[in-house]
């Protein structure tokens, strides 16, 4: 499967943005879709997944309520929803994907076999 992150942009802190992540050569059915993030100068970190076939989602702490993700019924996109955006959110997103992936390491990039280009989110403040 291809992925391509879109929906990026320039922001002021506290607006929103919704990304994609659209699939190609394959659906999202039973995988499961991670979002990550890279600030320049660190690690890529986990943001939040999303099981196919469940809707299982996941999200990491520092989500704290803002962002939510989902998928649509064609099973080639998820979504990930940001509101009240800060500047420390500033970073590349990207999408991942796995069929095979467990649990317990879906917060890990190792964890995931796919991978978009990214797509760049900054937040003014």
């Amino acid at each position: 499967v291809q992925l391509q992150a879109s929906g990026g942009g320039l922001v002021q802190a506290g607006g929103s943005l919704r990304l994609s992540c659209t699939a190609s050569g394959d659906t999202f059915s039973n995988y499961v879709v991670g979002w990550f993030r890279q600030a320049p100068g660190k690690g890529r970190e986990f943001v939040a997944a999303i099981r196919w076939n469940s809707r299982h989602t996941y999200y990491a702490d520092f989500v704290n309520g803002r962002f939510t993700t989902s998928r649509d019924n064609a099973k080639t996109s998820v979504y990930l929803q940001m509101n009240s955006l800060q500047p420390e959110d500033t970073a590349v997103y990207y999408c991942a994907a796995s069929r095979s992936i467990i649990v317990s390491t879906y917060r890990n990039v190792n964890g995931y076999n796919y991978w978009g280009q990214g797509t760049q989110v900054t937040v003014s403040s």
